[in-house]
């Protein structure tokens, strides 16, 4: 089926030529959204200060992040499928790539299927979730031409 997808860029973030088209982002959840029923999902935009406090606030962590993701439990009487939110982090992402080698766009679309997975209820704290997961990121960015982020890292 198909995923509506809400983004909103916070004021804080100084340029939108930092972030991607609304319509990449559009194309990155579709592939990755694996459920068989309409859904709309809400991705934010925000600066490393933002994320950080929002890290801090839910996870306990007093630092930024690339990504969090915030499901929704929506009440039975609600007809609409909210799968809930996605906080993306632009400075992240942008040095993060810059790190590890990798183009900005396929971190950005790396950070959109993870997010997505969080929200259908994968998970990486156990060591076979994080294989099933990783896994799964594998395929669906291949799917859309985007290399294994993985690879990358487990040569350094």
């Amino acid at each position: 089926m198909t995923i509506t997808v809400d983004v909103s860029i916070s004021d804080s973030i100084e340029s939108a030529d930092e972030v991607p088209d609304p319509s990449q982002f559009q194309s990155w959840a579709s592939a990755a959204y694996l459920e068989n029923n309409s859904a709309i999902v809400s991705l934010l935009i925000n600066s490393a200060d933002e994320i950080q406090q929002l890290n801090k606030e839910y996870r306990g962590k007093d630092k930024s992040t690339n990504v969090l993701s915030f499901p929704m439990q929506s009440p039975e009487e609600v007809d609409i499928c909210l799968l809930g939110d996605v906080v993306l982090c632009a400075e992240v992402i942008k040095q993060e790539a810059e790190q590890q080698a990798k183009t900005e766009a396929s971190h950005w679309a790396h950070m959109v299927v993870h997010g997505m997975l969080h929200l259908q209820g994968y998970d990486h704290i156990k060591d076979d979730e994080a294989q099933i997961m990783e896994q799964l990121e594998i395929k669906i960015l291949k799917n859309i031409g985007v290399d294994s982020p993985y690879q990358q890292l487990s040569s350094e």
